[in-house]
């Protein structure tokens, strides 16, 4: 049986008619085509398939697609663009902060939503937001490096 479901995407409305047992990341990935929420342990214990939900992280694998409907959702997709990425996506380029990858698109959104509640972050602030995404290429400190680096040009572009 299929259903329909509305929400937000990354500043678009979007209806999508999903199964009725089909996940967040089901619907993301497999019927809008949205593929930087990547699948991981299908747990809820990686952190490969975070999104914000009305601005704050969820992992898309553990939430039914249904749980969204008129909410607001943002994938990494919905950070920034080439030509003009978020801050965090340029700190990550610009100090190298990731190797394979497959784990930067959870952490990207789970630093945002960081970094809105907190523009100004200490290592121990930033390093508890991240705790529960796995990242196996041994880069953690360049990632919280990252993220403190973006946080400290929002802070400068924004007194700006």
């Amino acid at each position: 049986m299929r259903q329909a479901v509305e929400f937000k995407l990354n500043g678009s409305p979007v209806r999508v008619e999903a199964a009725a047992d089909a996940t967040l990341l089901d619907v993301l990935r497999g019927d809008l085509g949205v593929s930087g929420a990547r699948y991981g342990c299908g747990l809820g214990q990686c952190g490969a398939c975070v999104v914000l939900v009305d601005g704050r992280p969820e992992t898309a694998c553990a939430l039914s697609a249904e749980a969204v409907a008129g909410r607001t959702v943002t994938s990494v997709e919905g950070l920034g663009t080439p030509e003009r990425p978020h801050p965090l996506q340029t700190a990550f380029l610009d100090l190298q902060a990731g190797q394979c990858g497959y784990c930067l698109s959870g952490i990207l959104v789970a630093a945002k939503a960081l970094l809105d509640r907190n523009p100004d972050p200490d290592r121990q602030q930033i390093a508890r937001a991240l705790d529960a995404h796995l990242c196996r290429c041994g880069v953690h400190n360049r990632i919280l490096d990252a993220v403190a680096l973006a946080a400290r040009r929002m802070r400068e572009g924004a007194a700006a």
